[in-house]
Parts: structure tokens; sequence; C-alpha cells
């Protein structure tokens, strides 16, 4: 790892799988996984590719029921070029002698290397140097440069290029038993200009996917089709010591492209009218030149150097080029299979990075949303709910994607999911929705789109609350919290919880701010909203009511999780690490022996403490003090602390979070779980997750913590509001932000002093905010060094 290239040496056929993930390169519109050229899906290789938004329904029987799935489709792979010598066979690091390898990830300019030299016996060898890009200006275009130099020998080599159709979903061993069997219909031919070509569609979508591809040789190129595969093939006269190239580009398009006719059409016209791969290089370099002048953090040392491929992974899910496109955010990128493609809450983790760099990409995640705020609503009203309940698991069109079973590979026995429960997932899409037009300034959104989601979900939360007499409060019952291992109390009969405090105060918050947001509506607008959704000022005082008189339990001077936390019993924490070494999935080793982790104060992740995450503590106190609740500093401080001897991080957001609050609750511990934050995917320490797709929210998380947790950075009230808390092993650094018109705002953080400037092409001055009752005014073209309060 150096500052700007992510390097494999040597190769390693049991880490091929999370280098693959690791080396994907995408462009937000599609992305391919790192594998190499000649290698075929197998047990270590898994040369994926998926376009963003591109799903299919299948049914599958499963544990002796019928089970319905809707996953990402793995697309046809349009990587493989393989090469050997005549009469052999076809050379791959698994089947020839490998005297060198290296893969390197050029993050600067979104380029893959790979260089092997193969032993060909007899004192030969084959260099095989490759170059790869996914095209980050034409979002439809992807190239493979392959040069082929021979070492002590002369000959012919055959080079073949294919595209192949009969792929399946088949990236997470899990899934095994679920049909992945998601293209038909697939057609191959040739076009006019000796480029060759695919198509097919999605077996019940109907996705019309099709491809086209372009090979340059310095020898003859024929065709042949082998269905399912369009093969290219050349034959080059190696020499010693000399260098041939094969360029192969490639054109996608599908069904879901706007301003096309024809898929295979527009792949056809598209790859024969692209430029050499040379050409082609300078519009992809200046592309990715222009995003990291954007949202590039400048941060020092090995901490630097993960962030940025943290931020390289996320702009290959999520680009300028996204917010053409109906998509939300997929949880493991577009780099692999994991969670079948589905959108949870991880755009929770994800948007406030984007509002402050692409605010126009958050924008479209939120129009994603708001396309499907029907299906919620539907979702609701079958539930015997008013307003809008989003789903926790999205996919095509918003319905409950959330399967129905889950697998233990422990045990190997498939159990009932009950994460449909996770109703907080409304509440996450609340919240971005208001940080999103805070951060951009967009009251357009927010009066129209925005206003009409919070108005559906602080409905379904509303009647979602019942009230208690006995308690003189509001309640909320049969949810599930973030946390996850708990979905039932022990023994009962029905899943679901009581009174979850993220869920509750969360919905404290939604209603509150829906209120204040309807409540300075324009008066024409608030009619129109109001005549169409039948809203009243009878059901607004019902809100206001029930905000302040949700019930929050506690136990112990410390906020319960949920109602009768306090009361399960303690967990052998040290015996089960003693026994078990990684207890991350803790709720996986209890299932195996018997137990449910639902008897125990364990908890797979942050729960109580996102709130802390979700609000500074200001916001946090004055949510408490709606409520007619205390939440003092000591409060908080033990709750902190309960819960953090209660936590396994069983998901890789858990240390991101426990980060983020001990930067202010506990600094001496924060840089532990920071660390962990930043290893997560590059380390894989979760066993072999990483290999199935990166964990897009870690990822951003931590862009963010720099962002915004370190620094305490609010966008409220038209202006930026600054508390920075520097850790002493992140105690410099800097970024800049595009706030509300303003291009390039540039903050950097170092020996107690903020500097902030403000680019000259603004009209309006910036009005930022101190902790002390400080404030300042920094002007466009003008910088403001001010000093920190320790």
């Amino acid at each position: 790892m150096t500052g700007w290239t992510w390097r494999y040496e040597g190769y390693d056929p049991a880490e091929e799988r999370l280098r693959e993930s690791l080396c994907t390169l995408g462009n937000g519109y599609f992305a391919t996984r790192g594998a190499l050229a000649e290698c075929t899906a197998d047990d270590r290789h898994y040369p994926g590719a998926y376009a963003a938004g591109v799903y299919n329904r299948l049914v599958s029987a499963v544990g002796g029921r019928r089970v319905e799935n809707e996953d990402v489709v793995n697309l046809p792979n349009w990587l493989p070029l393989r090469f050997r010598q005549p009469g052999g066979d076809w050379l791959t690091p698994d089947t020839t002698p490998v005297l060198d390898h290296a893969v390197t990830l050029h993050l600067s300019s979104g380029l893959m290397e790979r260089l092997t030299r193969f032993g060909l016996g007899g004192g030969g060898a084959l260099l095989v140097r490759q170059l790869r890009f996914v095209h980050m200006a034409d979002p439809h275009l992807a190239g493979l440069r392959t040069e082929f130099t021979a070492e002590g020998f002369s000959g012919p080599l055959e080079v073949e290029a294919a595209l192949d159709g009969g792929v399946t979903n088949a990236g997470v061993p899990r899934y095994a038993d679920l049909d992945g069997r998601h293209l038909t219909h697939v057609v191959t031919g040739t076009s006019q200009h000796d480029a060759v070509w695919l198509r097919c569609r999605t077996r019940t979508s109907d996705v019309r996917i099709a491809y086209a591809a372009r090979l340059t040789s310095p020898a003859s190129v024929t065709v042949r089709h082998d269905r399912p595969r369009a093969v290219q093939t050349t034959r080059l006269e190696l020499a010693a010591g000399k260098t041939f190239t094969v360029d192969k580009v490639v054109a996608l398009h599908t069904s879901r492209d706007p301003a096309i006719s024809d898929p295979l059409h527009a792949a056809v016209d598209r790859v024969h009218r692209a430029a050499p791969f040379d050409e082609l290089l300078a519009p992809h370099l200046t592309a990715w030149q222009q995003l990291w002048r954007r949202a590039e953090p400048d941060v020092a040392d090995e901490a630097g150097r993960i962030l940025r491929l943290h931020l390289f992974h996320v702009l290959q899910t999520l680009s300028p080029h996204t917010a053409d496109l109906d998509v939300g955010v997929p949880a493991r990128g577009l780099h692999g299979e994991a969670y079948r493609g589905h959108v949870f809450w991880d755009e929770l983790f994800v948007l406030p990075y984007l509002n402050l760099h692409f605010p126009e990409v958050s924008r479209a995640l939120l129009h994603y949303r708001h396309r499907r705020l029907e299906r919620a609503r539907t979702a609701a009203h079958d539930a015997g709910r008013r307003g809008a309940m989003y789903p926790w698991q999205s996919g095509s069109d918003g319905r409950e994607e959330t399967q129905q079973l889950h697998l233990n590979p422990r045990s190997g026995r498939w159990l009932p999911d009950r994460s449909h429960l996770q109703h907080h997932v409304g509440s996450a899409i609340a919240y971005n929705v208001w940080e999103y037009c805070e951060a951009a300034g967009d009251e357009e959104f927010l009066h129209t789109k925005g206003a009409e989601m919070l108005l559906q979900i602080s409905r379904f939360w509303a009647d979602s609350a019942s009230y208690d007499a006995r308690l003189g409060r509001h309640r909320i019952k049969g949810v599930v919290g973030p946390d996850e291992y708990h979905d039932a109390y022990p023994h009962a009969d029905r899943p679901g919880l009581d009174d979850n405090a993220y869920t509750n105060v969360t919905a404290t918050w939604v209603l509150a701010r829906t209120l204040e947001v309807l409540r300075h509506l324009p008066e024409p607008r608030r009619r129109e909203l109001a005549e169409r959704t039948g809203l009243d000022e009878a059901e607004l005082d019902h809100w206001d009511h029930i905000s302040r008189t949700l019930h929050v339990p506690f136990h112990d001077g410390v906020i319960s999780q949920f109602e009768g936390y306090g009361e399960l019993a303690a967990l052998d924490w040290r015996g089960y690490r003693r026994r078990y070494g990684d207890i991350r999935r803790l709720d996986r080793i209890l299932e195996a022996e018997g137990d449910t982790v639902n008897r125990y104060q364990a908890s797979k992740q942050a729960d109580v403490l996102m709130l802390g995450y979700l609000f500074s503590p200001a916001e946090l106190q004055g949510v408490f003090r709606r409520l007619g609740l205390n939440l003092d500093e000591r409060t908080w401080r033990r709750t902190v602390d309960y819960y953090l001897h209660r936590t396994s991080h069983g998901s890789t957001l858990s240390g991101l979070v426990h980060g983020w609050i001990l930067a202010r609750a506990r600094r001496r511990d924060a840089w532990k779980f920071c660390q962990e934050a930043l290893q997560s995917d590059i380390a894989d320490i979760q066993g072999g997750t990483t290999g199935e797709g990166i964990h897009l929210g870690a990822m951003a998380g931590t862009l963010d913590l720099v962002q915004r947790g370190l620094t305490g950075l609010e966008t409220r009230g038209g202006a930026l509001w600054l508390d920075p808390v520097p850790l002493p092993e992140l105690s410099s650094y800097g970024f800049t932000v595009r706030y509300h018109g303003h291009w390039g705002v540039r903050l950097r953080l170092e020996s107690g002093a903020l500097e902030i400037t403000v680019p000259s092409a603004g009209r309006y001055p910036i009005e930022v905010h101190l902790p002390g009752h400080r404030a300042v005014r920094v002007d466009p073209g003008e910088t403001a060094r001010l000093a920190l309060l320790e």
C-alpha cells in the first residue's frame, strides 16, 4: 500500500476472492470484480459483473419450503481473454508455474494493472501485462489491454477473447441452495464491422442486456459463436524480447438505460464509435482526476491511504453517473452478491458524506426512496397501519425483500429471519432527507418529495404507537432494533421487542422534525399536501403529543436497549472468547449450541449508541428533553460503558459507530475502534465476507468519521457548526466540501486551529459557528484561521 496504489505481490489462491473484491473496477453504472481475465468462476475465482439496479426474482426450494428471492444479477462475463501455445493447455496461475505475479490497483487513475510471468519449461517464460479500466467518463465502456512478451523463446501464441453468457449467481456459498440462473435467451452474433455481440434477458424481470466487443490485434482476428459465448481469436507470432499488444474494448447497455431504443443497437453502435484504447484513457483519467479533486480527504500516513481506498470503492458504486439512475445504495456495493445486492439502511452511513461532495447523487438516491413511497404505503396498509412502512431490504420495486430464512453455517440449519421488523429504516430515510436538504440547501426537494416522505413516515410512527395508561406514555411494540441479535423475548410465542430505545427516540425526532418542516412550508404547498393526504390540525396535534410521550426504558441508571433488556441473563464473555476466539457472530455460536442470544445481554452491534452517532450531544439532549427526560453527560457515559462491554461487533458498522462515540465519550479508547473500522475490509476481519462484496456503509462511514465525526461538523440553520475533538493519532487533516452552492470550501484542522477557505466563485459568505458561542462569517475568496478551545 502506497499513497495512490494498492498492490498484491505473489499468487495466493486462498486470497483471490478477497483480492477480487478489493480490486473491483466500476463507474456507478456497472462494475467488474478484479478477477484475472483467463480464470473462470470456481472455488478460487469469481469474475462477477453487476449493473446498478438490475435485479431478477426467482423461487427456490429451501429447507422444505418454496422461497422467493430477488437478486442483483451477475451479468454475462465480458472479461475472458485466455492464451496458450498451440496444442498446449490454456495458461492460468492454477495450471502453470508462476515465476512472478503482481496486481496493482492505481487509485488515482481507476486502472488495474496485472503482471504475471509464466514458466513454460526449457528456460522459456511468457510475461503477461494487463491494464484494465471500467470507463469513468463513458459509463457504458470497459477496456482490457494485454501485452505479451516472450522471454527465452520465439513461437506462436493463441489468444482467445470472449463474451460469456453462461454465467449464474454463484458468488456466495451460503446461497448455493438458491436458484442462481437469472439469464435466458442468450444469443450471440457479429456486427458488420467484425465486432461480436451478445444479448440476453433476465428470466422474470425481463431486463434486456447487451454487450458488444471489439478486439484489436497485430494479427488477423477470427470469429466463432459457441453459444452461450461469442469468441474472437488471434494468433500471434512471438519473437523473443518483443512485446505484442491485444486490446479488447467492450460496450454494455440494458433496457433500463434512458434515451435508447434497443440495448443491442446501442451497444454495437457505441463500441464501433469508441476510440482506440490509448485515446479512451485520456477522458477516463480526467474524470477520475475531477472526482479526487472534489472528494479526496487530506489525511496522512496509513489512515489516509486506507481512506483513499475506501473513497475509491464508494465512487465506483456511487458516482455522478448514479444521478441518472433509479437505484439505491447496495450494502455490498457493486462488488459481489452478498445480501443479494439489496438496499438496507446503509445509506444512513453513506449519504452524509455524499451530501457535501456529490449532492446530485444524494438527491438521486432519495428519489429512489420517493419512487417507492407508494409501495411503502401499501406495506403499511397491509400491516394495518397508516403512512409508509419502508422495507428493511429493498430491491427493484420497493417491496420487502428480506429473506424468510437464513442459514447458520455453523449448525447447517435454516432459521426464520425476522429482520423485516426493523422498521427504523424509515427513520433513517427521514434523517437522510433532512441532512441532505440542510447540506445542499435544496428547499425545492424538501418542500416536495422530502415533505411527502417525512409526512408518511411520521404517520406510520404515530399509528404504530399505542397509549399505555399505566405508564402514561406511548409505546411502539413488536419491532427489532439495529442490534439484530435480539428479535424476540425468551420463550415468547411472537417475534419482536417492545420500546426499542433507538426506534422510539428516532421516531420522536422524525415526528418533531416533520412538524417543523410542515410549519415552514409555503402556505400554498402546505395546503396542496394537506388536501392530497387528508392531513389536518388534529392529526398534527396527535403527532406532537406522541413526540413528547414515547416511552424510553431505563435500568440501572442507563438507557435500556429495549423494555426488559436489563432482566436478561449475563453472558460469560470471557468463557466464550476462550472457547471460540472470534465471537463476532455470537448468535451463530449460541444457536449451534442449542441456545439463543435472545436470552442474554449481548448485542451484535451498536443499538442505543447509534443515537450518539446520528445526533450531536446537544441535539440528543434536546430530543430527550422533548420527551420530558434528562440525559446528562454522566448518564450517557454510563450508557456507553455499559454497552461497550456487551457488544460482540458482529457488523463492520459497529466499530465505526463506537469509534465515533468514543471520540467524545472516552477518547483514549476511540482509536482502537477507528482502526477496526479502517481495517474491516482490507483485513477481512469477519473472516471471508469481504470476498462476497465490500461493506459500503463502513467504507463511507470512515470517510464521514473524518469529515463530520472528529470535526463535529453539522449543517443546520444555513451555517456550518464545528466542535472538533482531535485524536492524538489523527490530529491533522483536511478536506474540501460543496456547501450551499459553494464548490470547494476547504477546511483544515491542525495544531489547535481550524482554517477555512471559501472559494472566490461563491456569491454569499459562509457563517461558521464554533464552541463558546463564537461565530464568524467568511466571505468568498477569504481564508479564516480560528483558534480552537481546549
